[in-house]
């Protein structure tokens, strides 16, 4: 797989920790040249930007929250400015249910209790930042004939979940958007996929306390399942990382 993204230019959304910091760094392994978006904590970032410095490819890392119209544009115009262009575009960055309720795996509690302005946060994330980037990228990609763009989503059990509102039907939603762009897609040579992790995942957004037999997975099960996506041209895969294996063989 090294250097098969090689003069790549990859967007990483939420790189500094978690599926986005694997990602990144699976991909300038593999010889991309990644910029990451952090909304926060900018000592994380700086740790994978060092961490890339050993990589076949580049990191690069810029202060944006994907909700903030300038700083996406931003973002895209700093990617644009690597090569040119921008190949692939991963979704990641988003908000989750400690920002509504903190030990919502062990106390999960109703809608009407949730903070409005937690729940507005986490649907500005992970909705209205998904459509902001993935509009900022698609004219790009779409004046190049190709690209790909990734949507990290989650189980769809845990979208209907009691106690995992909105974080759920955030990721439901974001399904609903993928279809419809993909539809939208068809024919222009931009492949739009989701990828999820298959289960609940190290990234940050789980509480210290977990319940008894919840074995969490490591961000890095995701990374040969987004080079794959990265590479594809087709559209319509919604690939669950514990299940999958990669076709090729690599």
């Amino acid at each position: 797989m090294a250097g098969e993204l090689h003069e790549r230019v990859a967007i990483v959304t939420g790189g500094g920790r978690g599926i986005g910091r694997a990602i990144a760094l699976g991909y300038a392994k593999a010889g991309a040249d990644v910029l990451i978006s952090v909304a926060r904590s900018p000592e994380q970032a700086a740790e994978v930007v060092a961490l890339g410095e050993a990589l076949p490819g580049t990191i690069q890392a810029v202060r944006a929250d994907v909700t903030v119209a300038g700083d996406v544009e931003r973002l895209v115009q700093r990617a644009l400015d690597v090569r040119g262009r921008i190949d692939v575009l991963v979704n990641n960055a988003a908000r989750g249910m400690r920002f509504v309720n903190e030990r919502f795996m062990t106390d999960p509690r109703p809608f009407w209790e949730a903070d409005p302005a937690a729940w507005r946060m986490v649907i500005e994330t992970n909705v209205v930042g998904v459509f902001l980037m993935s509009r900022a990228v698609a004219p790009h990609m779409l004046g190049a004939g190709r690209g790909g763009i990734i949507n990290v989503t989650i189980n769809e059990a845990t979208m209907t979940r009691r106690g995992f509102s909105p974080y759920g039907p955030s990721k439901a939603a974001l399904e609903a958007m993928t279809r419809v762009w993909e539809a939208e897609l068809e024919g222009s040579g931009v492949a739009i996929n989701l990828l999820a992790p298959g289960g609940a995942t190290a990234t940050g957004m789980v509480p210290d306390l977990v319940p008894e037999g919840v074995e969490l997975l490591d961000p890095e099960i995701v990374v040969p399942a987004a080079l794959h996506l990265a590479l594809t041209q087709t559209s319509g895969e919604r690939i669950l990382a514990t299940e999958w294996s990669d076709p090729s063989g690599r």
